[in-house]
């Protein structure tokens, strides 16, 4: 029997391709891992409400979400790290002032502290998935969020980068940045896994694309990035193979000896 390893999957533009579709080719390949043995995870800058779907379509129970602030193993919650709210607070009256809506994300919905914004429907929707952030203003509290996001187009980050030391600021759609704790990522919630399976860093596997993926595939023995990936996420990554579209993932196993 092949020696038992554990590989995480990135979501967009990973196990899903532009269309936000699941290929045929990388349904199979995911049961053909669990079929040998292998632990298979996701590792998503998503919240948990976000991939439910795809969960229950690999019968996968074990995922690093909102780039590693809320991580579960086989169903059971295991490592979370909040966002500062009084820090939080402050960021959304400078947003304000300058009509930048936000919205508030803990693991089971997301809300906007304004009624209504093109920006939030235009990068929103992109995603395809089930639900809209509805208003509620007051979304913060007596609730521990992991992620807010920050609507303002390219650039306009730079301001709130100055003044808030205590959050990451990713950009993931035109108009739209994530804002995570700082320090947290993908990579730091994958070791909350690692520590508990007890995998040797020879048997850690991790497929990704976006910038949010450079200090997992960096930081994992055997980092795979897509074919479809930033430039720089080819560059820190031991293995690069094809394109989502073009059969990546399965073309990917093959590669690294796991199918």
């Amino acid at each position: 029997m092949t020696e038992r390893s554990v590989i995480f999957f990135d979501i967009d533009g990973t196990l899903l391709n532009h269309e936000k579709k699941l290929p045929a080719s990388t349904k199979d390949a995911i049961f053909e891992l669990k079929e040998k043995g292998h632990e298979v995870a996701i590792a998503t800058g998503r919240a948990p409400f976000m991939f439910e779907d795809l969960r229950d379509e690999l019968r996968i129970t074990t995922f690093v979400s909102y780039n590693g602030q809320y991580v579960v193993l086989n169903g059971e919650v295991i490592y979370t790290n909040p966002l500062n709210v009084p820090a939080l607070l402050q960021l959304t009256e400078m947003a304000l002032e300058n009509e930048h809506p936000v919205v508030y994300m803990d693991h089971e919905d997301m809300k906007a502290n304004i009624q209504e914004h093109h920006y939030i429907k235009e990068s929103i929707q992109t995603l395809k998935i089930n639900g809209f952030p509805t208003f509620d203003p007051h979304y913060y509290k007596e609730r521990n969020l992991f992620q807010t996001l920050l609507f303002c187009p390219e650039g306009e980050e730079k301001q709130y980068e100055e003044h808030f030391k205590e959050f990451d600021f990713i950009r993931w759609h035109p108009v739209s940045v994530d804002v995570l704790p700082k320090g947290g990522s993908k990579a730091k919630g994958i070791e909350k896994i690692v520590e508990k399976l007890g995998f040797p860093p020879e048997r850690q596997y991790a497929f990704g694309d976006g910038l949010n993926d450079i200090e997992m595939l960096a930081s994992i023995q055997n980092g795979v990035a897509m074919g479809n990936a930033e430039e720089e996420v080819k560059a820190v990554a031991k293995y690069v193979t094809k394109s989502v579209e073009d059969d990546g993932i399965r073309h990917g196993l093959q590669m690294v000896g796991l199918l």
